[in-house]
């Protein structure tokens, strides 16, 4: 088939040529490692050149402001308002930040925790069990879903942070966020939503929502690579929260240098710590530029249906699949179960089929933006000849 007449039916792949891993590499593993774009390099040999160049002048000719200039570019793909989203390392420190905001000593202590949580995230919250934290995990009935009505009973008075994965990363099932935020409010509680897996691959509005806090990263979706995840903290509530895990940045006058106790600034840099991780925000600019000029609901609409194709090539093949099969409820992955599982994974990745396999899920396959057709096609066949062959089909 003709370039143009490809470029017409699925204009998005015309983005293929930014990602030099698709020339060589069937890549359906944007949920775990987003491919690199073309541009990072240069990305990165901007940094190296200014501080080699600049020096110690580098920090107040920017880098001192990427940790918000660069959130910034974070904040417009999940609906922020400039300012109001901060960089830091990764979401175990975002988790840190936002649970050190709360007295869990009194009355108002229980922390809802969904059942379908990221482990980092719940290894946070079990630690504050010992400052009299009680951490309330909503299980999940068939370890892949979660109906919100089950969090939606869990959430009382007593409740004072609610943590909510909008799309799980064991199942990619999405989660109702907005109705939790309603819930969660009419109790006097906050919630923190964790986009890792839904940013830059299902349309997010934190302001709109009205959430309180949300975190993610850029490895996945957003293809910025690692070392760089973000925080937004709702702005009417900056100057109600200080923050225990803290550091200089945060600091009304960093420069100043005082000693303790500290005076937090009154803007968005009151949510971080010590020195950021500069190269890192330099590589993952890229990324969010080419999602921002893509748009998320464009890639939204080709991933349900490429997912639906994906669902629809496994049920031919007599493969059960361990994802939503209703659009509104699924994300950007398809979990496909079969026998032998993680040796079929090392089987695909040995044939330059990249995807990958978590343990009580199956094998999570995920197409994005510039992912073609073909490659969903010949994923599904791949499983298929290679589950033939095991000894335990």
């Amino acid at each position: 088939m003709p370039q143009a007449t490809i470029l017409a039916m699925d204009p998005l792949l015309a983005w293929r040529d930014e990602f030099p891993i698709l020339g060589h590499t069937t890549y359906l593993i944007s949920h775990s490692l987003g491919a690199m774009p073309r541009r990072a390099a240069g990305r990165m040999a901007e940094y190296a050149e200014t501080w080699a160049r600049r020096g110690i002048r580098a920090w107040e000719e920017g880098w001192w402001e990427m940790p918000i200039t660069v959130g910034n570019l974070v904040g417009a793909i999940i609906g922020a308002g400039e300012g109001e989203v901060v960089m830091q390392q990764n979401v175990s420190i975002c988790q840190q930040i936002v649970i050190s905001c709360f007295d869990w000593s009194g009355r108002r202590n229980k922390l809802v925790t969904d059942g379908l949580n990221f482990p980092s995230n719940d290894y946070n919250y079990h630690g504050l069990e010992r400052q009299g934290a009680q951490v309330v995990a909503v299980p999940s009935p068939d370890g892949m879903t979660l109906p919100v009505e089950r969090v939606l009973e869990a959430i009382d008075d007593r409740t004072q942070l609610v943590s909510v994965s909008h799309v799980a990363f064991r199942s990619s099932y999405l989660q109702d966020t907005r109705a939790i935020v309603e819930r969660a409010h009419a109790v006097g509680a906050m919630v923190v939503a964790d986009l890792y897996q839904a940013a830059g691959a299902v349309p997010v509005a934190v302001r709109e929502w009205n959430v309180d806090f949300a975190t993610g990263g850029s490895v996945k979706w957003l293809c910025g690579g690692p070392g760089a995840g973000y925080l937004y903290v709702r702005r009417d509530l900056w100057d109600k929260l200080a923050p225990a895990s803290t550091g200089w940045m945060a600091h009304e006058q960093p420069f100043a240098f005082e000693g303790g106790p500290i005076r937090f600034a009154h803007d968005a840099f009151r949510f971080l710590n010590g020195t950021p991780n500069i190269p890192a925000l330099y590589a993952a600019r890229s990324g969010y530029e080419i999602v921002g000029a893509i748009g998320v609901e464009a890639i939204r609409q080709k991933s349900l249906r490429q997912t639906a194709r994906l669902i629809e090539l496994a049920d031919e093949a007599g493969i059960r699949v361990n994802t939503p099969r209703e659009p509104a409820r699924r994300g950007g992955v398809v979990i496909l179960d079969v026998p032998n599982g993680r040796e079929v994974t090392g089987e695909l990745v040995r044939r330059e089929v990249m995807v990958d396999y978590r343990p009580g899920a199956g094998i999570r396959v995920a197409p994005h933006f510039y992912t073609t057709d073909e490659e969903v096609e010949r994923t599904v066949a791949e499983i298929r000849s290679i589950a033939s062959r095991s000894p335990a089909a």
